[in-house]
């Protein structure tokens, strides 16, 4: 007699696979870990193997496990079209999403493709710049959502948690112990003024090594050990690291992660997205 695998417990193992943990999968689908964990080991069950080898501290597939991951995968996405086809309360239309350059990755991208197989006629459209710009664009109605990196959020932001502010260098780099220090930044780079006033406080002088807003020429003269730059840490760019000066440059403090909703944003599309913007960020 035909069996038919458990749809529900198949989209809790392909979740805990893509987030890696089955208390952020939990977040992602609105259930208890419990249950999450009960879903995965009835899939086991029913199929008499074991998807997940449990001997390590963090979760890895087995090999069994990594070919159903593959099944699954396109069978929640044909269950997900079909379902959002037929559906007269199917959801339509553009949702503007703004986040900060600098912690694009690695959350964004899992989260659009995510939105996209859930609800494939909404379209979310995504803009990359700094905290300040896109909080005027907020307010002037342009954005439905945005992610900021801020010291101190407005009162209607959902605040998310806070990361420390490093400073970050080239690989072996020697710029940090130059002086005057090259700094690399953004002209609107939220991090800047805390930089500057950090260097200022501690008597060290400063130079500015870049300018205008080009994200992409301020990594590159970092990374060539030119100027050196502050960042969240968690997200550091590629070709750069921390600089542990053991107490020779001041701290920088922490920034906080804040999420803002526009009053009109609503729907399950959105109320997905926000919850998926939590999971990623919430520290």
């Amino acid at each position: 007699m035909p069996r038919n695998l458990d749809l529900a417990a198949l989209r809790s193992f392909v979740t805990v696979a893509d987030v890696g943990g089955v208390t952020r999968a939990a977040g992602y689908l609105n259930l208890t870990q419990s249950a999450v964990s009960m879903q995965i080991k009835r899939l086991e069950e029913s199929l008499g193997l074991q998807l997940f080898l449990r001997a390590a501290r963090k979760l890895a597939l087995s090999p069994e496990g990594e070919q159903l991951l593959s099944y699954g995968r396109r069978m929640l996405a044909l269950n997900d079209e079909a379902l959002s086809r037929f559906s007269t309360s199917a959801c339509v239309g553009t949702i503007r999403l703004g986040v900060p350059h600098d912690i694009v990755y690695p959350a964004i991208p899992g989260i659009l493709k995510r939105m996209a197989q859930t609800y494939p006629r909404v379209q979310v459209n995504l803009v990359s710049s700094f905290t300040l710009a896109m909080k005027q664009d907020f307010a002037r109605g342009g954005l439905d959502v945005v992610v900021t990196t801020e010291d101190l959020p407005d009162a209607g932001a959902e605040v998310l948690g806070a990361r420390p502010l490093v400073w970050i260098g080239a690989p072996e780099g020697t710029a940090w112990q130059r002086r005057p220090l090259r700094l690399g930044f953004k002209d609107g780079c939220i991090f800047r003024p805390t930089a500057q006033a950090a260097l200022d406080a501690a008597g060290i002088g400063w130079e500015l090594a870049t300018g205008g807003e080009s994200e992409q020429a301020v990594e590159a003269t970092v990374a060539a050990d030119l100027a050196i730059s502050a960042r969240m840490a968690g997200n550091i760019p590629e070709g750069t690291e921390v600089i542990l000066a053991e107490n020779q440059l001041p701290s920088l403090g922490e920034m906080k992660l804040a999420l803002y909703r526009a009053p009109t944003a609503k729907g399950e599309a959105m109320d997905m997205l926000m919850a998926e913007l939590r999971c990623a960020y919430c520290c």
